[in-house]
């Protein structure tokens, strides 16, 4: 996908200033790595007369489909065939959007250092999308950035020009110019539209898009004449949230009519004095029910299987009575998020000596997770799929056998109270299956029996009398250290290799 922005000026105010806006020099083209592929910025031509900027954006297709899987919470908008064939690698779309955001961030929050004055210039400005995505015509291309002070050009593109009597595609060419925006407005704009007429969302959308919708409408979107249709939009449709955005927005138009600040206007609630008890996140009670597991049974040295990020490897690390700490995770990119989530490369010796992060397929034994007090595999289950299950029994209950193991997974009977989750779906586009808590606790009271382990169970967040809790979690405990102990029935996998490793990875 691909988009132009072109600007104007003479010796005393050269076009070429474009490249002290955007932080990227005209005379180098330069390559930028996104979650969903390589963007690249290059100028077709730059001169004190005239400067254009291009944004190209190869989509790696591949990664698209493994991150949405085409289900569930942040797949894809499309289904089934759709996941493989689509517009994503050609059409503008939120992945255009979130590029923009990543290569010109500090010209989408008006800051250059170099010339501080320049980002509150008016420039004129032309900006050109070859292909983008129209769901509602050329009509509401019109409706949404002529009242941002755009001159707007729509071009329709035929579904086939070879076959003229099919008509016009969805798509359109569009091209934008106004001489009284600045760059970062007009950066902004492109920013919240471009997802809102394609009409979809490559990734899943949660309560901080509203903060970035509000960031970026700053200024244009509380008194925009389709507000509701672009918020609707670009929350994908999700009620509560699309209500939650409306209300700051209108508060947002209150205090810009009272000439006043927000907080003033929002001022029916002291927080000094409000003793309203607020939710506490399901993943902090999660983790909150996993250290206290670990306290009652003395465990020192644990083993976080499936750490991804390093989130509860970090609360690990808050606590001085964990005096090792392993992530294991099959992700190079999540291991090195959590690498920096961590601070490791700023972090002083002996706490160093605490942490290891490793690279690791649960699929496979290895030697390296032997001898621990206890692992955690935190929600880690539902992603791998069902034939491959045994293996990673085998390889965590059968090879590595902690004292300790505390498995936690979704509770698929409480769906049913995600007002935010459609009938049918997973919570998350990764998970190959979710179980009832008999299903659950079928399977951990099978596995505790072929290796040598007891086990209970303990309800982790509202515990429903009719659903049961959020999350369901068993502690297992083992009762015998000899391999005598395992039955036939868990088959022994091949010991764990580097060809293996990266076989598992790709």
């Amino acid at each position: 996908m691909f988009l132009t922005i072109s600007t104007t000026g003479d010796p005393e105010r050269p076009a070429t200033d474009l490249g002290f806006l955007l932080h990227k020099h005209p005379d180098k083209a330069q390559v930028f790595s996104t979650s969903y592929g390589t963007a690249h910025v290059l100028y077709p031509e730059a001169s004190a007369e005239r400067c254009t900027a291009a944004l190209l954006l190869e989509v790696d297709a591949v990664a698209l489909v493994r991150r949405g899987k085409g289900k569930g919470r942040g797949g894809a908008p499309d289904a089934a065939l759709a996941q493989y064939v689509n517009d994503r690698p050609y059409a503008a779309s939120s992945l255009l959007a979130v590029a923009l955001s990543a290569v010109f961030s500090s010209a989408m929050k008006g800051r250059c250092a170099a010339k501080p004055d320049l980002p509150a210039r008016v420039l004129p400005l032309r900006i050109e999308v070859p292909a983008l995505p129209a769901r509602g015509g050329a009509d509401l291309v019109h409706q949404l950035f002529e009242p941002l002070g755009w001159t707007v050009e729509v071009e329709a593109v035929a579904l086939d020009t070879r076959f003229p009597e099919w008509g016009a595609s969805r798509y359109v060419r569009l091209v934008l110019e106004s001489a009284r925006l600045t760059l970062a407005e007009a950066l902004r704009h492109l920013y919240v539209l471009l997802p809102v007429l394609d009409d979809a969302k490559h990734y899943w959308v949660s309560s901080d898009e509203v903060d970035k919708l509000l960031r970026a409408g700053e200024g244009w979107l509380p008194d925009h004449p389709e507000q509701k249709l672009i918020t609707s939009r670009y929350l994908s449709r999700r009620w509560s949230l699309t209500r939650e955005a409306m209300e700051r927005l209108e508060l947002v138009r209150l205090a810009e009519t009272d000439d006043t600040g927000v907080e003033d206007v929002d001022n029916a609630v002291d927080e000094e004095t409000d003793t309203e008890d607020r939710p506490v996140p399901l993943a902090v009670l999660r983790r909150d029910a996993i250290l206290a597991a670990l306290h009652d049974r003395g465990a020192g040295r644990v083993l976080d299987l499936g750490c991804g990020q390093g989130q509860l490897v970090q609360a690990l690390l808050k606590d001085v009575r964990f005096t090792e700490i392993v992530g294991v995770d099959v992700s190079m990119r999540a291991l090195t998020i959590a690498a920096r989530r961590l601070k490791l490369d700023r972090m002083g010796e002996r706490q160093a000596a605490r942490v290891h992060l490793l690279q690791g397929s649960l699929a496979y034994t290895d030697k390296r997770l032997k001898g621990y007090d206890a692992a955690v595999l935190s929600e880690v289950v539902e992603h791998v799929d069902l034939p491959r299950l045994s293996a990673l029994e085998y390889a965590v209950f059968g090879s590595a056998r902690p004292g300790t193991v505390l498995v936690t997974t979704p509770n698929v009977e409480y769906n049913v109270r995600w007002e935010s989750l459609p009938a049918g779906h997973t919570r998350h586009g990764d998970h190959r299956f979710e179980w009832t808590r008999e299903e659950f606790r079928s399977w951990a009271r099978g596995v505790a029996e072929r290796h040598g382990y007891e086990v209970e169970f303990t309800p982790v967040g509202p515990d429903d009398p009719e659903v049961g809790p959020p999350t369901q979690m068993a502690t297992f405990s083992l009762t015998t250290t000899t391999a005598d102990t395992i039955t036939p029935a868990a088959a022994t996998p091949a010991e764990t290799t580097p060809d293996a490793k990266e076989e598992e990875a790709a």
